[in-house]
């Protein structure tokens, strides 16, 4: 394969920077408990990387159109914003691929599902946006995952073309958008393995950050003289 001349960088947040998928899975958990209902746990995995305008509509699906929907959103909500209060613990591996891409003058953005004003919160509370170049959040794009909407955005703010620009997902919706935008995307998964379509993509499947770093690393080897 020939090296692959990188312009930039394009990281999803919940579940791949930051380890706030458990989180949310026990905010919809506690407001379940709350309100006296019941959701399986497959039901919430299934929400992994979904935007919420999706929501309603996969929880009718699931649970049936008279489930409160609207009741348990709005305890979920608050319960994973009192999860979230403190700094959430950053995936191993994230400072060491920031740095090698800083070192390697390549500009870094957030393309994520979170609306903004709860990303820039976590984001700034880890550590993580001095590093940003950009940044475009769920509730700034009208197509959201698995549309390539956000990707290309992303990369448009940097400057550059999404083909010129690695990515990194933990969700088969964010894989989906990241390829179909034409980014070099892995895949670092979270909560969820790779789905079959996933799997026909051909992206690669990696066990963490760390080995995220050796991928780029090895893709962007100048060729032999």
């Amino acid at each position: 394969m020939q090296p692959f001349h990188a312009r930039g960088a394009i990281f999803d947040m919940d579940g791949l920077l930051l380890d706030t998928e458990r989180i949310a899975c026990q905010a919809w958990q506690h407001a379940a408990d709350e309100l006296g209902l019941r959701i399986a746990e497959s039901v919430v995995l299934g929400m992994v990387g979904m935007h919420s305008s999706k929501v309603d509509a996969y929880l009718a699906g699931e649970l049936g159109a008279d489930f409160p929907i609207s009741d348990i959103r709005s305890s979920t909500h608050r319960h994973y914003l009192r999860l979230t209060d403190t700094p959430i613990p950053l995936k191993p591996g994230v400072f060491e691929l920031f740095g090698w891409f800083r070192q390697q003058g390549l500009p870094i953005a957030v393309a994520t599902s979170t609306r903004r004003s709860i990303a820039e919160h976590h984001l700034k509370a880890a550590g993580l946006w001095p590093h940003l170049a950009a940044s475009r959040c769920g509730d700034e794009i009208v197509h959201p995952k698995p549309a390539p909407d956000i990707y290309l955005a992303a990369a448009n703010q940097l400057g550059v073309d999404a083909r010129d620009c690695f990515a990194f997902e933990d969700s088969n919706f964010g894989v989906k958008a990241a390829h179909s935008a034409g980014c070099r995307v892995a895949m670092i998964p979270d909560l969820r393995q790779p789905d079959a379509h996933t799997l026909t993509l051909n992206v690669p499947v990696l066990g963490s950050l760390h080995e995220a770093l050796s991928w780029v690393q090895a893709q962007s080897a100048k060729a032999p003289a």
